[in-house]
């Protein structure tokens, strides 16, 4: 009898478990999200692009942020594809960049320009410049043109008329403190502050050393210069054909959103200006 009566028992349980695993309503494997990949300088870019990735969320989209410390890769990476986008160069670089290299990368969003600024190494004031002082600028072309254009800017240099954003250092025609430019990488220049007198740097290499343009400059390019506004926005790149994907403008409406331009404008202090 007590054989029978835990048979029993036991082919209940079993029963209750069963109708417990399969009565209820499954529940819905959550969608997975649809990852794109864009190419980034660290600062400020990679920064700004944290807050279109919480926005991306919301909309089914994983946003990888794979960070460059150059100028060249981030290009490579998005001709090969390894990279759906990248955002770290100005429109003026990108055309160069497809011109020398044979690459097809088109701009689909103008998000912020960084205002270049001169930044005290050695010397302390534009003022105190003397004969013979070292001032260090980008050694890549187009931001090679446009340092000097700064220095033209600031009557410490002339170049030769109508050069403009083709200018490298073999057509300054007038120098009258026989100042010595110093052609380095753009990433090296805030290093290399301790060894010149000034060094024109990049704005994006300028934050990630902590360097503010607003706070720590001497001087800045003329923001209100047609050339800046049109050559030097920042932008985010896609490859030739994938200008209309929807995961590609989905994240070129992110970083025109208000709550990008919001951060920008909070967090860099007029180091970095929304272009939106």
């Amino acid at each position: 009898m007590k054989k029978i009566l835990s048979l029993l028992l036991i082919s209940i349980l079993a029963l209750s478990l069963f109708t417990g695993c399969g009565g209820g309503e499954a529940e819905e494997p959550e969608a997975e999200l649809q990852k794109i990949i864009v190419g980034a300088s660290p600062a400020p870019h990679a920064e700004i692009l944290e807050i279109a990735k919480e926005l991306l969320v919301e909309q089914g989209y994983d946003l990888q942020i794979q960070e460059f410390v150059d100028y060249v890769q981030p290009n490579l990476a998005l001709d090969s594809g390894e990279i759906d986008a990248n955002y770290f160069q100005h429109r003026l670089y990108l055309d160069q960049f497809n011109v020398e290299n044979g690459t097809e990368i088109v701009a689909i969003a103008d998000v912020h320009y960084e205002p270049f600024g001169i930044y005290p190494g050695r010397t302390s004031s534009l003022d105190d410049l003397t004969d013979g002082s070292q001032i260090a600028v980008p050694n890549d072309t187009t931001n090679e043109a446009r340092a000097l254009l700064l220095l033209e800017y600031l009557g410490l240099i002339k170049l030769r008329e109508n050069v403009g954003l083709e200018a490298t250092v073999n057509d300054i025609v007038e120098n009258p403190k026989n100042l010595k430019i110093v052609e380095i990488e753009a990433a090296q220049l805030p290093r290399s502050l301790p060894d010149v007198d000034m060094a024109v740097i990049n704005g994006n290499y300028a934050i990630d050393a902590g360097l503010n343009v607003g706070t720590d400059a001497l001087a800045i390019e003329d923001a209100e210069s047609p050339t800046i506004k049109t050559y030097y926005s920042n932008v985010l790149a896609v490859k030739v054909g994938n200008e209309d994907r929807e995961d590609l403008q989905a994240l070129a409406a992110a970083l025109l959103s208000p709550e990008v331009k919001a951060f920008i404008e909070s967090t860099y202090e007029g180091a970095v200006v929304p272009m939106f």
